[in-house]
Formats: C-alpha cells, structure tokens, sequence
C-alpha cells in the first residue's frame, strides 16, 4: 500500500517540476491570459499532481491536464467537458462521493481509484512533444511503484496506453512482447515483480471530440468502468 507521505512527497516533486521550458511558458502563459468566462480565477498554472486514494485498486490515466481545466483548477479532469463526463461515469461506478467536479475546493472524494496523466502540463494544441514524456514518464513509474494495490490501469486513449505500457516496462515489470495495440475495451496483462498480476484496460478518452461524434458514449464507459470495477475487487 502506498502511504499517503509518499504520494505527497512526489506529488510536490510534479508540482515543481521546470523540466520541459515550452510546457512552462505555455501553462504559464495560459493562467495569465484566462478565459474571459475565468476571469475570476486565480489559475494554478503549474503541473497538475495526481489525485485520489492512496489505496487504489484502479489507476486511471489520461493524456495530460487541458489547458482551461486541470492547468486552471490543479486537479485532473477537474472544470472541463472532458472531466465531467469522465466523473459522472466515476461516479455511476461508485468510484466517486459526487457526479461534478469542479475545483480543488468542492469536496469530492475518491474511492478505491487513482487518476494521474501520462504528461503532467497543459501542452499547446493538446500534444506534448516525444522528449515531454520522456521527461514525465518518471513520475508515471513512481506512482506505478507506489500503489502496491492496484489491479487495473484504465487508459485513456492511445497514447496513455502507450504511456503506461513504456512506465511499465520501465519499472521492471514483464508486458506483452509484442506489446498490443490500443482499442476500446481491449484488455492486456502486466506482470508485476512480486507476480501480481494487473490488467490494462482501454477506453477512448472523454474528450469533446469523441463524446459529441458519440464515439465515446456514455454506456460505453460505463462498461469499461464495470469491468475494471468487477477485476479490481471493489464491491459497489
């Protein structure tokens, strides 16, 4: 089980992280200028940390935080369309205390899940650069190493698959050779050190661009939602 001090320790190592300066000066550059509709906020503008139980049977991972939403909040999937629909899907999955979410602030807790991203700043046009997730893919291994009781990895899309398949690799443990190709509710299994087992489970990302072609619907996430629930242990 991960303690909670070791998640915060790298927690506050993502949040200073300066590492790639285009991803710096783009977040830094989006809280300054805002939205006219944020005009109010204050924007966190830094590397977004990930977020939820330190228990976790599930770890979730997306692509990185969206420049008006995890980069203005500091929580992932946190005040934008993709974070609502992905949390309202949490939430029918009991794997959240609420159906919205939209500040650091509102309460919401998590349950038996943990929600990280493959990059941890907002990038321009919503692509990090290859050398941005080389430079990240640290943090994604630490977290793989310090929630000792996860059971499943659900990947938002692509590149997330990809992502967590090269952590995976990275942190010694065995993945499949050749390494699968990412669809939507395909499954694969990762072998830990110690021999536990953990399934890798894709979705299409909750992104506006698939939830409004309905390429993503909600049913379809509540699927992949439920099956990672019912391979995970968690009794909803």
């Amino acid at each position: 089980m991960a303690t909670r001090t070791t998640l915060d320790a790298l927690n506050a190592a993502i949040v200073a992280c300066r590492r790639c300066p285009r991803l710096v000066a783009y977040r830094e550059a989006v809280a300054r200028r805002r939205k006219p509709q944020f005009a109010t906020w204050e924007y966190w503008g830094r590397p977004v940390p990930g977020v939820g139980d330190a228990r976790a049977r599930i770890l979730l991972v997306g692509l990185a935080p969206a420049a008006h939403g995890a980069n203005r909040t500091g929580r992932m999937f946190t005040g934008d369309g993709s974070g609502d629909f992905l949390t309202a899907a949490l939430y029918r999955a009991g794997l959240t205390s609420s159906p919205l979410s939209q500040s650091r602030e509102d309460g919401l807790r998590y349950r038996g899940i943990y929600l990280t991203a493959a990059v941890r700043c907002a990038p321009p046009g919503n692509m990090p650069l290859p050398e941005e997730f080389d430079h990240c893919r640290p943090y994604l291994v630490a977290e793989l190493r310090a929630l000792r009781t996860v059971r499943v990895i659900v990947a938002l899309g692509a590149i997330a698959h990809a992502a967590v398949l090269k952590a995976a690799a990275d942190s010694g443990w065995t993945v499949p050779a050749p390494r699968p190709a990412f669809a939507h509710g395909a499954a694969c299994t990762l072998h830990r050190l110690d021999g536990v087992v953990v399934m890798l489970l894709d979705t299409y990302h909750p992104s506006r661009q698939n939830t409004q072609t309905r390429r993503l619907t909600p049913a379809m996430l509540d699927r992949v939602l439920r099956r990672a629930v019912a391979t995970a242990g968690l009794a909803q």
